[in-house]
Order: C-alpha cells, then sequence, then structure tokens
C-alpha cells in the first residue's frame, strides 16, 4: 500500500471513528474540547506511523488507545505542574495497563451512550440553539462545517464562526460537561433531536463527493434515535424523529441504481423498500400521536414519508394529505424549504401552473440564492408546464449550484432530455 493509499484510508477511517473516539475521551476528561485536541493527537501520530507501520486490524481502537495514552501524559504534566484533575486524577494511570473499568463504572448514567450522552452535554443552554446544534454536529457528528452551512442555509463563514464563538462561550462560562440531570434534559431536547435530525438528513442526501447517500451516518442517527427512545419514551417528538427516520430509511435499497446513479422517488421500485422498516416506522408515528404531537414537526414529516410508504403505487399517493400536511407544518415551522416542499406537492395534488407560483415566490428568499434545490423543482414545473427550454436553463442552473456529483449528472442529463 503506497503512503497515498494509507493517507486516503485514513481520512475515511477519521470521518467514521472520530465522533465515537472524541464522545469517548470527553466522557474520561469531561471537556469536549480538550477531547477534540487529543483525539485531533492520535489522528497524527496515525499519519506519523501508519505510513510505514501499516494500518492497524482495529484502526478505531488503536485510535482510542492512543488518545487515552495522550490524556494520561497530559494528567502527568498537569500533576507535575501542580494543577490535579480533582475528578480524574488518581486512577487513571492504571487505566490502561490493568484494563480496569472502575474509572468509567464511576463516571457512568442513565443515558448508556457515549455519543448520545456527548450530544446531550455539549447542547449546553448557556449557547444559542443554532450554536449548539452546530457545535455538535461538527465535533460529534462528523460533519464538516460546509455540510452544516447546507443544513442552516447559511454561508459556510457563519457556521465556522458559531462554532469557533460557542468553544469560547463555553470556556468563558466554565461550563463542566456533565450529564444533565434527567430534569434538564427536556429543555436541550430540541437541540437533540435537531442534531439527530441533521446527520440523518446528511447521509439520506449528501452534500458533496461521488456517493448519492452516506449509509453510515443514516445509520447512526437511526441508533441514536431508537436510544433516545428508550431514555425518553413519553416524548412525542421522539418517536416522531424515530418514525420520520425509519421510513425515509426503507428506501435506501430503491434511491441508487447498481452504477451508483440516483433513482427519484416516483420512480423507485417500491418492492425493494424495507417492509420491516416501513412497519417500525408507523408504529412510532402511532406512538407519537397518542402521546398527543400529531402536530410537532417531527411527527408531521414523518406522517408525510407515511402517505408514499403506504401508496403500492407512484400513482395511489395521496397527494392532497401531502399537501395538507405541509401545509400544517409550514405553520409549525415557517421556512422557505418546507414551503418549497410543499409546491411539490401542490403540483402533484392540484397542477404545476399553481405550484409554480408558490416556486417562483421564493426565489427572492436571500436564503435561497444557493440552494440547489429550488432552480431544480422550478426546472421540473417548467418541464411539466412543456416550456422545455426554461425547464433546461433551470436543470442546469441546479446542475452548477450542487456539490455532489451524482446530482450534478443527474440534473444535467434531465437538462439534456428539455432538448425537444
Amino acid at each position: 500500500m503506497t503512503n497515498r493509499d494509507v493517507h486516503r484510508a485514513i481520512d475515511a477511517i477519521w470521518k467514521i471513528e472520530s465522533p465515537r473516539l472524541i464522545a469517548s475521551i470527553a466522557r474520561l476528561v469531561r471537556d469536549v474540547g480538550l477531547a477534540e485536541e487529543l483525539a485531533q493527537d492520535a489522528l497524527v501520530l496515525a499519519l506519523e506511523q501508519w505510513p510505514a507501520a501499516g494500518v492497524p486490524d482495529n484502526p478505531g481502537a488503536w485510535l482510542t488507545q492512543t488518545a487515552k495514552h495522550r490524556a494520561i501524559d497530559r494528567i502527568r504534566r498537569e500533576r507535575m505542574a501542580g494543577r490535579k484533575l480533582e475528578a480524574l486524577g488518581k486512577d487513571m494511570e492504571g487505566l490502561l495497563e490493568s484494563g480496569d473499568d472502575a474509572l468509567i463504572d464511576a463516571l457512568d448514567d442513565d443515558i448508556g451512550d457515549d455519543m448520545l450522552r456527548l450530544i446531550f452535554t455539549a447542547c449546553h443552554p448557556v449557547l444559542s440553539l443554532e450554536a449548539q446544534v452546530a457545535l455538535t454536529l461538527r465535533l460529534l457528528g462528523g460533519l464538516t462545517t460546509d455540510e452544516i452551512a447546507r443544513a442552516f442555509l447559511v454561508p459556510e463563514a457563519t457556521v465556522a464562526q458559531r462554532i469557533v464563538r460557542a468553544k469560547r462561550s463555553l470556556a468563558d462560562a466554565a461550563v463542566a460537561y456533565d450529564v444533565p440531570r434527567a430534569d434538564e434534559r427536556k429543555e436541550r431536547l430540541a437541540a437533540v433531536l435537531r442534531v439527530v435530525y441533521l446527520i440523518f438528513n446528511e447521509g439520506y442526501a449528501a452534500t458533496t463527493g461521488g456517493d448519492w447517500m452516506r449509509p453510515a451516518l443514516c445509520a447512526e442517527a437511526q441508533r441514536l434515535g431508537r436510544v433516545l427512545a428508550g431514555l425518553m419514551p413519553y416524548e412525542a417528538e421522539v418517536h416522531g424523529l424515530v418514525a420520520l427516520m425509519e421510513i425515509h430509511a426503507s428506501r435506501t435499497g430503491a434511491r441508487t441504481r447498481p452504477d451508483g446513479q440516483p433513482v427519484l422517488l416516483l420512480e423507485q421500485d417500491r418492492g425493494r423498500w424495507d417492509r420491516l422498516l416501513i412497519g417500525l416506522g408507523l408504529k412510532a408515528l402511532q406512538r407519537a400521536e397518542r402521546l398527543g404531537g400529531a402536530k410537532g414537526p417531527y411527527a408531521l414529516q414523518a406522517a408525510i414519508a407515511a402517505c408514499h410508504a403506504r401508496a403500492a403505487r407512484a400513482e395511489d399517493t395521496d397527494w392532497a394529505r401531502i399537501a395538507a400536511l405541509y401545509a400544517a407544518l409550514v405553520e409549525v415551522v415557517p421556512s422557505p424549504v418546507v414551503e418549497l416542499n410543499r409546491a411539490v406537492a401542490v403540483s402533484m395534488a392540484d397542477g404545476p401552473d399553481v405550484a409554480l407560483d408558490i416556486v417562483d415566490a421564493l426565489v427572492e428568499e436571500p436564503s435561497m440564492k444557493d440552494y440547489h434545490l429550488l432552480p431544480s423543482v422550478q426546472g421540473d414545473l417548467l418541464f411539466r408546464l412543456g416550456r422545455y427550454e426554461a425547464a433546461r436553463e433551470a436543470f442546469l442552473r441546479a446542475a452548477s449550484m450542487t456539490r455532489n456529483e451524482r446530482e450534478r449528472a443527474l440534473l444535467e442529463a434531465r437538462a439534456a432530455a428539455c432538448r425537444r
């Protein structure tokens, strides 16, 4: 394996392992900033050693052990300087040598999952909701600032500033990264749910790269949602989010062709949808509705997904109900993206001409100027109206805005199909 191959392998491993690594180390040092620093130290050592020694059989374990050694070294240095870490110092030096989990057990709590535990602790109320979500997605969700910026519909520089300021605010407030008590979790729940939701979204439709999806991110978000549902079983929106993710994930096998090219929803082979995941999603949606959460934003989105899941054929879809659900969602969480999705449903229920008026009204929305799905939807509506040249221009504009290679190819193909 060449050095270039090793570096590519390290990059891929880091994308997968870094969130778990930071979560695991932060549980020990109780400082997510320090945990990030120690994880980066482990990455530097991997870059130095693996090209010569080879990639370990269990690279995640290697990185974790290395970061723990770095934590111990830091504690020793701070002790020598007279700054004892009272919460951690006593027994940590023997942790690696003895394999004793007593320290970990002492830090245990009822959450029982490192990633979810750290998402809760990083979503601290001293920060704004946007800052909580941005910081947590960057450190623990494994998303880049570019990917987070797309989720917020803001420039990448804005997200980078939010993350820097969030770290500074936490340091200035001397926030301890302790697991919140059960009675404190509810005030952090909105941020936690949004983090999990955005991790899933990035996995479902990747911002950049050569793959349409990142299934590992979807799977991690689903896992976190299921753990969260067990931890907070009477929170309707938790079940709403689980329902939304399960139903969307059921389509994974039908969303791409063997060559990796995307397959749009209405063209998918519904026989390839995972009926088990659909069943789990519908059950979670029922639970959310029984708990009085039918009008929550995640439950409403899950109800929309359920309309598609219940339709055996694309032509059986209840588009009028979907349009009504989107109208309800706009009332709960006003957003130009939700309004754009409503326009798609309206186009199917009432015709593309009605929907085009909705879409055209979004063109001047500042947050949508770089959102490639706006001209993509415009192109589809114009095509259905027989305005092929305008549709071609819209598809090409959308293709120039997306940074996902598979999506760009799809949009360019749709533009080519407009030549009549």
